[in-house]
């Protein structure tokens, strides 16, 4: 199991690939979403919002934590360790889905522009 820190390192690193990308493919693909990413065997949730400008207002809280905001467009669920293994790139996103070890609840539509960044 990783840590709170770990995980928070895990989800800068995946903003940093998303900022990689040429700001004309992220208008392409991102819309303003607010995502949240739960954890369950450290018990958080990460609360942030997807932009143009990569993944910004980051927080997290206890799980039983009533949620900052009124509506999450995107919710994903993940052990600490798939977050980490997924941000390193050690753990393919699609084989993660298939195999049910990231569960993601989103509209059809942000899941397709998603896929496109990870």
């Amino acid at each position: 199991m990783n840590s709170i820190d770990a995980c928070l390192d895990g989800i800068a690193k995946v903003n940093e690939r998303i900022l990689a990308e040429p700001e004309a493919e992220r208008r392409k693909h991102i819309r303003e979403r607010t995502v949240s990413v739960t954890v369950p065997d450290l018990a958080t949730v990460f609360d942030m919002r997807l932009t143009i400008e990569g993944l910004t207002d980051i927080t997290h809280r206890s799980q039983t934590a009533p949620a900052p905001r009124p509506r999450v467009h995107v919710t994903v669920t993940v052990t600490s360790d798939d977050l980490v293994d997924l941000a390193g790139g050690r753990l393919d996103p699609a084989r993660a889905l298939l195999t049910r070890r990231v569960k993601v609840d989103a509209s059809m539509g942000d899941l397709l522009r998603l896929r496109k960044l990870l």
